[in-house]
């Protein structure tokens, strides 16, 4: 029975494991792109205010000390809590694939005991290490183990995954009754290891680290054992020459490296063993790939091992690796003037392929035999062996001097050798395809051929001197049946019988002096022609492509590649067409996926399209990084056509003189334009010469490439203006504030420009991308800017405006401010400071409280959005909004001081006794209400300072909402009609509903499931058609003293203003040197005041009434006089109705009319 039948336990169960330690290798590659910055160890002073709680194994000796001082510190706390809710679901995934690499060894270590018990029929460890697929995957089920091991300590340093770990234990530990937890961080503890250029290798490393999960000792012999003296994957038919041994047994070689380690006694004490393995698997090499283009530099890796290092330095004594370097450096030279003459047009025929098929199946094991060596022997060291190890080092050097050719000569090798064998696989399997109706074409072309010579000897059909003869013409006859005969079903038995029937032609032509007759001699040719190519043609076999592909394997390069990347864009730079060679070359590098994909194949494994999926991503978006040079070279030449369009091309004017028709002409300023408008549609034609490719499971459209290159470009480019030129200092005036954005609005006019000159050359629509990267840009800066008010916070791999493939940079943070969008926030709100300006509502403007200098007006608003677009001045309205949220909490938390504190309690119950139902006047106000507001005196600077920062982010919203309420209904008149009158549809029908809830349930009108209102918002948001003042941003709770509270705080502090009739009844500081601005103050109260419930308005409102009515009272008495802070309340009542935070009816309910005029009055 076969191994891998499915009916086989023993086969399908190490099938499933061997599949499974692929799928878990891919998930820890996957995921080390995830970590979250905050836990890792080179980003501790950034999340400084975490270190407290990033805990690695130390914890588990403390835990409830650890856990006492966290809970007695609020900070702490809040701290924990944002880390725990904004990392938990990736600390799951993360001890998940964790928790499968110990799983995976235990049930490794469980099935080899199965096998010594006898648990699977007819199976023994032996049988198993006996059977061809059996050994194959009990050597690969170890391999990937110590594979595993050795990823997590490259991709995840110790001290990285025991914070990860320690905090899972914290956050989720107790919520999963089955977890292994302590298992997996006495395998997985940090081992010592870095990849730090000044790190050492620790102490017994990795052997120390493999033994912390015990195998059989029989098992790890045995595998040893098979990788050492067998060919396990029957390489030796792709590669039968002796020479290419090594590479033949390369992937077994890396397997028996990683193996060794759970037996170092053999790397330390068997040089027999060690000689044995060394003359076998590396007598020509020192540089292996063990997974995925994992390169390992024996040199470096066996030099603490007495017996590998003594079989070793054979390898690679001097004069040895200057021997091969010479010998493949030669080798490279002579193959490759043999590939440009094959790579010529018309060189490379199917006829030639089938004729040379056994020479250019031997270029093909050169061609790949060489360039492996050349790449893996000239790759660059890691940091830390380049610093640690001279040898390595010196070997290196050795070779890059001895082979006598430069890196992008070896690339050149590389391209040329993956351009020919792609063509030549192409060849093959189109002749494949087309075989049996090829070979019945040569075999009917024959047998026709001999029917026309029976015809012609038998005197019936007139050939030119040729006699009749009977015998000739039977024996023609007799060969025409045999040749039909011949069938394609038995096309393997046919080769000596065609023969023979070449032969026996070959005979006739001689014996019965047909030569002399040309005629006949040409169609003996001609058949004989025909039956060579049968036999040709049958030589090429399925297994033809098989042994391709096994031969030109790239695996190796996978990481490697990426050093040649440069040479790669430099090449596409002076030569466009150059992509059609890359294009080979990266469905060469494709190869690579076949060694995980393989066996997750054979299971049947539903991991399979994860797996393919992460692996074809990373090789496009490898194909993206060295194609984006043409992008980058596109924007570099239209960046050359705008200046010279805008700085030195005269327009033309409606009448021009003839004489100066020569001046307009400007020939050569036009020639150079026409000449790099040429430059840029060759590059897009270069670009387009890579066909629809299929890179692994994801199928590249090079139209598609170019406009996603197009748009990478883009948005690094705006991103990077936009971040250099959105830095302000500490003392940066208006003026100059208005400077920047007009430069900016010039760079992304430029930018606009370029588009619409570029989209006809290259077919794209340039309007349509830059308004959506521009979008995009904006939004996420936006979205990053706001994480600060969030607790659970957007992750970048989670956000909606960041992609993969058209990735927005992350630029460092320069102050305060993540991003450039919070640089221009908060500049805007450093210029319109109200401790330091006061806002004129009927001039839109902000003035300098000390010099009335006009600041900030409507224009600067105009110049943002001609900076930043549209959704520059929608991604500020929203950030704007999380600040007065963030600021309203800290007003909330002051209220709830003052509500539920026991002195203030008493304060207002005392209060309440004396003003009532607050609509009798108050005997001597005066005294009473400063009594009244005396007790806060020291809260209510406070108070202020919040208020007023709620007030100037409404003024500013404000003026945001005016902009894009004046753009959009410029721009897109019908989207604002429409979207005009749903909303107001809309309403009716909530009023609606509001007025009879029964009715508009029963027709269905309450969905919860409905996002209509929400999609309308965003609308409104973005053509401005909003009115901040009237938003909702906190929830609360009724309290029985709100109204109080808040009428103290607007008596207390409106005591500073004073109406400025010359200014429109403006509220001014009454004192000059009192750091407040009227309108903002009001704004930001009337904010806070919306947050609450209907009935504190009116307590409000009627406790304002009460006030007013009362000094009028005092004042018609003769008593005392009014005051100016009556005539200020009065202004500002009448600025809430202005801004309808009150409703006319409400105040006239409180404040008499006679009231108002009499104040106004005095």
């Amino acid at each position: 029975m076969d191994f891998l039948a499915e009916n086989n336990a023993c086969g399908q169960t190490i099938l499933r494991l061997v599949s499974r330690g692929n799928v878990i290798i891919a998930e820890l590659l996957r995921l080390s792109e995830f970590v979250p910055p905050v836990y890792r160890p080179e980003n501790l002073a950034e999340y400084a205010q975490y270190s407290a709680l990033l805990l690695d194994f130390s914890y588990f000796k403390e835990v409830d000390a650890t856990e006492k001082r966290i809970e007695s510190s609020t900070t702490l706390q809040e701290a924990d809590l944002e880390l725990r809710e904004n990392n938990l679901e990736i600390l799951r995934r993360f001890y998940r694939a964790f928790e499968s690499i110990h799983r995976y060894a235990v049930d490794l270590n469980r099935f080899v005991e199965d096998l010594e018990d006898g648990v699977h029929i007819q199976q023994s460890l032996e049988t198993v290490f006996f059977n061809p697929d059996g050994k194959q995957l009990m050597c690969e089920a170890l391999f990937l183990f110590g594979m595993m091991l050795l990823i997590v300590d490259m991709k995840y340093e110790g001290l990285l995954r025991e914070r990860l770990l320690v905090a899972y234990y914290r956050y989720c530990a107790d919520t999963s009754r089955e977890t292994n937890i302590d298992e997996v961080c006495t395998l997985l503890r940090s081992t010592g290891f870095s990849s730090a250029s000044t790190a050492r290798r620790p102490a017994n490393y990795p052997e120390d680290y493999f033994r912390r999960m015990k195998f059989k000792e029989v098992f790890v012999s045995m595998a040893i054992g098979r990788l050492r003296s067998d060919d396990i994957y029957h390489r030796a038919s792709a590669f039968p020459l002796p020479e290419h041994r090594s590479t033949a047994l390369s992937s077994q070689a890396a397997m028996l490296y990683i193996v060794l380690y759970f037996d170092p006694d053999t790397l330390h004490n068997q040089p027999a063993k060690m000689r044995e393995i060394v003359d076998k698997h590396f007598a020509d090499n020192w540089v292996i790939s063990t997974y995925m283009g994992i390169l390992v530099n024996l040199l470096d890796a066996w030099e603490p091992y007495r017996a590998a290092r003594s079989a070793l330095s054979i390898t690679i004594e001097q004069n040895v690796a200057k021997s091969l370097a010479t010998r493949f450096g030669e080798k490279r030279v002579k193959i490759n003037s043999i590939l440009l003459q094959l790579l010529k047009e018309g060189s490379l025929t199917e006829e030639t392929a089938v004729n040379s098929l056994n020479k250019l199946l031997s270029l093909t094991r050169d061609c790949n035999v060489v360039v492996r060596w050349l790449l893996l022997h000239t790759a660059p060291l890691p940091a830390q062996v380049e610093v640690n190890n001279k040898k390595a080092k010196a070997a290196r050097d050795l070779v890059i001097t001895e082979m006598n050719c430069r890196p992008v000569e070896v690339l050149e090798f590389l391209l040329n050798t993956a351009q020919f064998e792609l063509q030549l696989k192409e060849l093959y399997k189109g002749i494949l395809a087309n075989k049996e109706g090829t070979w019945n074409s040569y075999k009917n072309e024959a047998s026709g051929r001999l029917k026309e010579l029976a015809d012609a000897f038998s005197g019936e059909r007139a050939l030119s001197r040729i006699e009749k003869n009977e015998k000739l013409q039977e024996w023609f006859r007799e060969m025409e049946k045999q040749v039909e005969l011949l069938s394609y079903q038995d096309i393997a038995s046919n080769g000596p019988r065609i023969i023979q029937l070449i032969q026996a032609l070959e005979e006739v032509l001689s014996f019965h002096r047909l030569e002399s007759n040309m005629q006949v001699k040409q169609f003996i040719v001609e058949t004989q022609h025909f039956l060579h190519k049968m036999i040709k043609i049958s030589n090429v076999k399925e297994e033809t492509v098989i042994n391709l592909d096994i031969v030109g394997d790239l695996s190796y390069a996978w990481q490697l590649i990426d050093t040649y990347t440069t040479k790669m864009q430099e090449g596409i730079k002076a030569t466009p067409s150059l992509v059609s060679k890359l294009r080979a070359t990266f469905l060469k590098l494709a190869s690579a996926m076949d060694q995980p994909l393989l066996r997750i194949s054979q299971a049947n494994s539903g991991d399979l399209q994860s797996v393919s999926e992460y692996y074809s991503g990373e090789l496009v978006a490898y194909v993206r990084t060295v194609l984006q040079i043409i992008p980058e070279t596109l924007f570099s030449l239209l960046a050359k056509i705008v200046d010279i369009q805008t700085n030195k091309l005269k327009e033309l004017p409606t009448r021009l003189e003839k004489d100066k028709l020569r001046e307009y002409a400007q020939l050569d300023d036009r020639f150079e334009v026409a000449k790099l408008t040429h430059s840029i549609s060759v590059f897009s034609e270069g670009i387009l010469q890579m066909k629809t490719t299929l890179v692994g499971i994801i199928q590249i459209d090079p139209k598609q490439l170019l406009e996603d290159g197009i748009r990478r470009e883009l948005v690094r480019q705006v991103a990077l203006a936009l971040h250099n030129d959105c830095v302000f200092g500490p003392k940066t005036k208006a003026a100059d504030f208005v400077q920047r954005l007009e430069l900016i609005s010039a760079k992304m006019d430029g930018f606009r420009r370029s588009f619409e000159y570029i989209q006809d050359y290259i077919d794209i629509y340039g309007l349509k991308i830059w308004q959506e990267e521009l979008s995009r840009i904006v939004n996420f800066n936006v979205e990053q800017e706001c994480n600060v008010f969030l607790r659970n916070k957007i992750q970048e791999w989670d956000s909606l405006y960041q992609s993969k493939t058209i990735t927005i940079p992350k630029m460092r943070i320069v102050d305060k401010s993540l991003t450039f969008i919070g640089r221009i926030s908060r500049e805007l709100l450093r210029a319109t400071d109200p401790t330091t300006t006061i806002y004129v509502d009927q001039l839109i403007a902000w003035y300098d409280t000390k010099t009335r200098q006009e600041l900030v007006n409507i224009t600067v608003f105009r110049k943002l959005q001609n900076a930043l677009g549209i959704a520059g001045l929608a991604g500020l309205d929203r950030l704007f909004a999380f600040m007065i949220t963030r600021e309203l909490h800290s007003f909330q938390k002051i209220m709830e001081d003052l509500l539920k504190e026991r002195t203030w309690i008493a304060h207002y119950q005392t209060l309440v006794k004396t003003i009532n139902t607050g609509r009798q006047p108050i005997v001597q106000p005066l005294k009473f209400y400063a009594q009244a507001t005396a007790k806060g005196q020291r809260l209510w600077p406070f108070t202020m300072e919040i208020l007023q920062k709620i007030g100037q982010l409404q003024l500013l919203r404000r003026q945001l909402a005016y902009e894009l309420r004046t753009v959009s209904r410029f721009d897109a008149k019908n989207l604002v009609s429409a979207l005009e009158n749903f909303n107001e549809s809309i309403l009716l029908e909530c009023r609606a509903h509001l007025a009879d809830p029964v009715e508009g349930k029963s027709q269905g009108k309450d969905k919860k499931d409905s996002f209509l209102l929400f999609e309308l918002a965003e609308y409104l948001q973005w053509t401005g058609m909003t009115e901040p003042l009237s938003q909702i941003y906190i929830g609360t709770r009724r309290e029985t003293y709100r109204g109080l509270a808040l009428f103290l705080c607007f008596l207390a502090i409106s005591g500073m203003l004073t109406p400025a009739k010359s200014l429109g009844n403006t509220l001014i500081p009454r004192r000059r040197t009192d750091p407040i601005d009227g309108t903002a103050f009001l704004l930001g109260f009337l904010t806070v005041l919306k947050q609450y419930h209907e009935d504190d308005t009116h307590q409000l409102v009627q406790l304002i009434g009460q006030y007013l009515r009362s000094v009028t009272e005092h004042h018609k008495s003769g008593a005392g006089e009014v005051g100016p802070d009556a005539s200020t309340i009065v202004v500002a009542v009448q600025w809430m109705l202005l801004f309808d935070a009150v409703s006319p009816q409400m105040v006239g309910a409180s404040i008499p009319p006679f009231v108002i005029r009499m104040l106004q009055t005095v």
